[in-house]
């Protein structure tokens, strides 16, 4: 399959579905990431502006994605709603060049701005792709989680040391590696696996999978 991970800010991508990304590619998987912004201007002063650049490079290494397959675009951070059109435009030619079978992006009950946009967005460019939504629970109000990926403790270890190279982001509760596993915890207990992540079914195309 080809996939394709739609991350509104570095690092979505890994806490949303970073063991399926590493599990996928692991299974020979072509696997592609999109980061939208850097949030340059969320940056604490000490830290260089392409600091975020440089995390999420090192960060998806450790996933196993070839850096070919990482494409960083410049949006400002908590204003992709004001570029709506320009990304919609981006995610199209997305669509044309790689030809997912399956794209992630963040689920449709996602309450941040620029989550909401990436997501409606993805909705309009890839129709006929299946349409997979990860959970970001600090930011989801509810969770469908229709669909599941059953991962293994390497996939989950990879995952954890993925977010370990976001230097900058490492005072937030939900990077810590105690939450990141008791989550997949959970979500394997409710699908019968030791470890797994959960999805949002948005669309589905089963020829596809």
């Amino acid at each position: 399959m080809r996939i394709l991970v739609l991350a509104p800010h570095t690092d979505d991508g890994e806490l949303g579905c970073g063991g399926t990304i590493s599990k996928y590619i692991d299974k020979g998987h072509e696997v592609f990431y999109a980061a939208f912004s850097t949030a340059a201007e969320s940056l604490p002063p000490q830290y260089p502006n392409n600091q975020l650049v440089i995390e999420v490079k090192e960060a998806t290494m450790l996933l196993g994605l070839p850096p070919e397959n990482l494409i960083i675009f410049d949006y400002e951070v908590r204003k992709l709603n004001y570029s709506r059109q320009q990304i919609l435009e981006d995610l199209v030619q997305l669509n044309r060049k790689l030809r997912p079978d399956v794209v992630f992006t963040p689920s449709t009950q996602d309450i941040h701005q620029d989550h909401v946009t990436i997501t409606n967005e993805s909705k309009r460019a890839f129709k006929y792709c299946s349409l997979l939504g990860y959970e970001l629970p600090w930011n989801n109000i509810s969770m469908k989680t229709d669909c599941f990926v059953s991962i293994s403790e390497t996939d989950l270890e990879n995952k954890i040391e993925a977010l370990k190279a976001y230097d900058t982001q490492s005072s937030k509760t939900y990077m810590s590696p105690s939450f990141i596993r008791s989550l997949a915890v959970v979500r394997g207990v409710q699908c019968g696996s030791p470890l797994a992540e959960a999805f949002e079914v948005i669309r589905i195309m089963l020829d596809n999978l």
